[in-house]
């Protein structure tokens, strides 16, 4: 992302980013990993103070964004085996523009764990999910995600990060299904058990 940014700033590819870019980077990955038999690699090209960048530095400090946040949560899905999802989903609309409020991608890694990968793009309504499950007996699940009360939501020099991964609550597993609610304006990575 490149937003118009404070003409106070020293330079204009510097960008304190927000929940915004998190939940842009969740449904760009996603839509990567979906098309895995065309995107072999891809990478982020600013790491440091540069637009969607992953770290921010000033003078000593430093701190992690909430872009860095959902690579560490996608991490899980790089060298894992694609398995293909299908999303059914009302639209979040915004002015003219739009677009399914789900997004979604999953993959088995090699440690046998299944991962679901969800992105609510909606950043006023929670989503109840109910993922059907084939050929996978769920005995364990568990979930960390990236929200905040505000889109525009970032961290700060010397504060908490409001923005750290957390757990996600109220997983159910039935056979062949499992049911969660992701928060609206949300980062979600799902791990399922066997």
């Amino acid at each position: 992302t490149w937003w118009r940014t404070d003409p106070a700033r020293p330079s204009n590819l510097y960008q304190v980013t927000t929940l915004r870019d998190a939940v842009i980077a969740g449904h760009t990955l996603n839509i990567f990993h979906n098309h895995a038999e065309r995107v072999r690699m891809a990478n982020i090209a600013q790491l440091v103070n540069v637009l969607q960048a992953m770290i921010l530095t000033r003078g000593e400090e430093m701190i992690v964004t909430p872009t860095y946040h959902v690579f560490d949560l996608f991490q899980a899905h790089q060298g894992a085996t694609l398995i293909p999802t299908r999303v059914q989903t009302p639209d979040y609309q915004s002015e003219d523009v739009s677009l399914p409020a789900i997004s979604a991608a999953a993959s088995r890694g090699q440690d046998g764990v299944l991962r679901l990968s969800l992105v609510n793009l909606d950043p006023g309504r929670a989503a109840n999910v109910a993922a059907q499950i084939h050929g996978y007996t769920v005995a364990g699940a568990s979930a960390r995600m990236i929200t905040a009360d505000a889109m525009d939501a970032h961290p700060d020099f010397g504060a908490a990060d409001l923005l750290a991964p957390q757990a996600l609550e109220g997983i159910q597993i039935s056979p062949g299904q499992v049911g969660l609610t992701i928060p609206a304006k949300s980062v979600v990575m799902v791990e399922l058990r066997s």
